[in-house]
């Protein structure tokens, strides 16, 4: 375990350095928020086209994969959900804890750790788990806030999920990359080298944006948050693990991909989400500083074990 530890310290370090920035205002919060946006709609978008575009899709499109890890993801999402509602919560807070125990920071601090950790052939497996985040759980969670606050769906809001996916980066370029690939082209080399140098920018300025936008998080209601960071750090990834390993046909190294992609801390758009429905964002706040600060052990030892595989 500690050569893995000693590889995946640069990584938490850089969050720590964001961190330690955002504390002393050194970087204030709206500096951090002008790079997340750098780094969500530009520097992360260059990579994730880059390596979308370079995929074989045939090769990468795994069925299995996709239900085991929905299977595992979904089961952590209704613990939370049936947890939450024996403390009497309205269904709105208990989604937005089912969604801190569920989806962890795939795109973030997956993306560029689990690719220079495992090697590029692990690109198609996070591609999937974070396509399944992204489309399947960030609709149920939206689907559920407001079914809760309006008494009911409206056809209204099956409009507005679609669109709401067509316009996050990350899926934009997943797709686009995939479409290039599909198509049979290559990437012209001016071209090859900007995507190289834009999404080079992705990995330090995520994990450094990520320690600087925990700098105003605090612990408050530290047993919920440790609560919440078990079920991201342990539960979901085992679940995972049992459903890839046991349920499902699923080659043993992408396995092992999805449960490291399983066992990231609470995703930092988590918050975001909570603060924009005005919905314990306190809460949601805690879970990702707690969970981010124990990953440092929990994710090196899921990374450490999955390697044996």
């Amino acid at each position: 375990m500690l050569p893995i530890l000693l590889k995946t310290l640069p990584f938490f370090a850089l969050i720590g350095l964001g961190y330690g920035a955002g504390r002393t205002r050194f970087f204030t919060p709206e500096a951090t928020a002008y790079l997340t946006r750098f780094v969500f709609y530009f520097a992360l978008s260059a990579m994730l086209f880059r390596f979308s575009a370079n995929l074989d899709f045939a090769q990468v499109w795994d069925l299995q994969l996709i239900w085991a890890y929905l299977l595992g993801t979904g089961a952590t999402w209704w613990i939370a959900i049936l947890v939450g509602r024996t403390r009497l919560q309205s269904m709105s807070v208990t989604a937005i804890e089912a969604q801190c125990a569920a989806i962890g920071n795939v795109g973030f601090l997956g993306v560029p750790m689990l690719t220079l950790l495992l090697g590029s052939a692990a690109i198609g497996p996070i591609m999937l788990a974070l396509a399944v985040d992204l489309i399947v759980f960030s609709s149920l969670i939206v689907i559920l806030i407001t079914a809760s606050r309006e008494g009911g769906l409206r056809l209204r809001l099956m409009w507005e999920i679609p669109i709401g996916l067509a316009k996050n980066p990350m899926i934009v370029s997943i797709s686009s990359g995939l479409i290039w690939s599909s198509a049979g082209l290559s990437i012209p080399q001016p071209l090859d080298e900007f995507l190289l140098l834009l999404g080079a920018a992705a990995t330090p300025g995520a994990l450094f944006a990520i320690g600087a936008s925990l700098a105003d998080k605090s612990a408050e209601r530290l047993s919920l948050a440790l609560w919440l960071s078990t079920c991201k750090l342990l539960i979901h990834p085992a679940l995972v693990a049992v459903a890839v390993l046991y349920i499902f046909d699923v080659d043993p190294f992408a396995a092992g991909v999805v449960i490291a992609a399983a066992a990231m801390p609470v995703a930092g758009n988590v918050y975001i989400l909570a603060q924009h429905y005005g919905i314990a964002p306190q809460r949601a706040s805690a879970a990702i500083l707690v969970s981010t600060m124990i990953s440092v052990v929990t994710l090196t030892a899921v990374i450490a074990w999955v390697q044996t595989f």
